[in-house]
């Protein structure tokens, strides 16, 4: 498989905005409108491009160096303030192989949110056919408070970083644990209060799309080209609601539910879980159908899965040679490892290996050899040799935007009762994710004061987007896919059936069905169910040990 699916599997935010003076979430047409106009009346400073900073452009051959070019671009901190200062937005351009027939410009997000794209185009030839890599100059770039584009940070040491963020559990079940992590989550908020700035208060998906749209224009494109994976999705619908008139042609895959996102986080979030759930049933279900090409086959891989989970948070499972696990680590890894099916065949063998753990009389008849863990080992502290008072040297953008675009009208006493009611719900993945976002927003210091853009959703683009969503995407479950194409209006629903998150890359009929969409703007025919290349456990598991 192309290298295209482990990039997106970290993730994504952004899109960017242009210089109108827009109104808050949930305005009418008529202040989209005024907007764009706005906008359009705006002259921008053109991009710079010149030579790339040392190590920007490491793994790429030496004969397409010449391809490629990076600048750095003003925009405002808020564009309705200029009071509030300048940040600069990275880029890095790999230029049209074939000059005479360039269409324009193609801008990328991987997602996240918090997720770089600045080395995007180096990989573009494992998302795109040659004609796309022919006519377009495909653009990366950092969003705000991302990577290279002025990365927001809410600490000043890596080791205030790691006491902060060592004390969460993803998975919380005494009360000392959900106490602990609650209140990390607290320092954590207040931490980014006293150090992260003005830019805290604006790094919503709106911000980052006004930056966006001055982009566009900066590079002489008078309508946006663009793919977005995952929350690289909320970008593109975005973009398509606030300047429908300056959207050329718009990719989305692995979609969200932008409504559902910026008006309920809360539902948001809860759902998202279910969509992990639905994943992981489909693939113990083809576990089970693939016989011994599935480590995990023998029995009920359900039951057994099921029988794991409840072992797990009773107590962790101790490995010969070390190993240790416990329910965070094993729902981090199952969780993981669901964004991408080429790893399918080491989670079944590293769940068996689990599974001999609590049933040792049974695993002695077995002739097969130790198994290290490759998908479930527990994490290193990589934060423990670090000498005092070293610099931090990460971004915040994760909550940063999660925090300004998914309003949780709850308070942090709420958390447990809901982390309980996700249990019921979700029994794997509930409470996993509850002790994320639903944990961290209600005590962000900015997340009241966001400047959001919750809708109308509704794209009067010239073109339709086209949404890609797969039947099995863990992160962005197909519901969502759908719930994007209907209240973005004019779009087209390209269903793949898939497992992981996001499939550009993965399969070449959808690559040739959104060239042909970016290139030449053929919108594909409706109700079409796509295929991958591979599909999980085509092939033998690889051997045990």
């Amino acid at each position: 498989m192309r290298g295209s699916r482990r990039v997106r599997a970290a993730a994504l935010v952004v899109a960017l905005g242009a210089g109108a003076a827009l109104t808050g979430a949930g305005s009418a047409g008529a202040a989209t409108a005024a907007g764009i106009q706005a906008a359009q009346a705006e002259a921008v400073a053109g991009v710079a491009w010149g030579a790339c900073p040392e190590g920007t452009l490491a793994g790429v051959p030496a004969d397409q160096l010449k391809l490629y070019s990076c600048a750095r671009y003003r925009v405002p901190v808020d564009h309705d303030n200029a009071a509030l200062g300048t940040i600069d937005i990275a880029l890095l351009k790999r230029a049209a192989k074939v000059p005479a027939q360039r269409i324009g410009s193609l801008f990328l997000n991987p997602g996240g949110p918090g997720g770089s794209g600045l080395r995007m185009p180096i990989a573009g030839s494992g998302y795109f056919p040659g004609p796309v890599l022919d006519r377009f100059d495909l653009i990366g770039f950092d969003p705000r408070g991302v990577g290279d584009s002025n990365p927001l940070r809410c600490f000043t040491t890596a080791e205030d970083a790691g006491e902060v963020l060592g004390s969460t559990t993803p998975v919380p079940l005494s009360r000392s644990e959900i106490s602990t992590t609650l209140a990390a989550y607290k320092d954590y908020g207040q931490f980014c209060k006293n150090n992260a700035g003005a830019l805290l208060n604006h790094m919503s998906t709106k911000d980052v799309v006004r930056d966006l749209d001055q982009l566009r224009a900066a590079v002489g494109d008078q309508k946006l080209t663009y793919v977005g994976f995952s929350y690289g999705t909320l970008i593109g619908s975005t973009y398509a609601a606030m300047f429908p008139k300056q959207t050329r042609a718009i990719v989305i895959d692995g979609n969200v539910d932008p409504q559902l996102r910026t008006t309920d986080g809360v539902a948001y979030d809860l759902q998202r879980a279910q969509g992990f759930e639905i994943s992981l049933d489909a693939f113990l279900k083809r576990c089970d159908q693939a016989g011994d090409k599935c480590a995990f086959s023998s029995g009920d891989p359900r039951a057994k899965f099921d029988e794991l989970r409840a072992s797990l948070r009773q107590q962790p499972i101790q490995l010969p040679g070390g190993q240790t696990v416990d329910i965070s680590t094993f729902t981090g890894g199952v969780s993981g490892t669901l964004y991408s099916p080429s790893g399918f065949g080491y989670l079944a063998a590293d769940l068996q290996t689990l599974y001999d753990a609590i049933h040792p009389l049974a695993a002695q008849s077995q002739s097969a050899a130790p198994h290290r863990l490759k998908t479930l080992g527990t994490a290193k502290n990589g934060l423990a040799d670090l000498a005092p008072d070293s610099p931090y040297t990460g971004d915040d953008s994760y909550f940063g935007v999660n925090c300004a675009d998914k309003p949780m009208a709850i308070s942090q006493a709420q958390v447990p009762g809901i982390a309980g009611q996700a249990d019921r719900q979700s029994p794997t993945f509930g409470r996993y994710q509850v002790f994320s976002d639903i944990a961290a927003c209600p005590v962000w210091p900015s997340a009241k004061k966001s400047d959001r853009y919750s809708g109308p959703w509704h794209a009067n683009t010239d073109v339709p987007v086209l949404v890609i969503s797969n039947f099995y995407d863990p992160a962005t479950q197909y519901a969502f896919g759908r719930r994007m194409a209907a209240e973005l209006g004019n779009s087209r629903l390209l269903s793949v059936d898939s497992f992981g998150h996001c499939i550009l890359g993965g399969s070449r009929t959808v690559d040739q069905t959104v060239a042909e969409y970016l290139t030449d703007l053929k919108v594909p025919a409706e109700g079409q169910v796509f295929q991958p290349d591979t599909q999980p456990f085509e092939t033998p598991a690889t051997a045990r040990g």
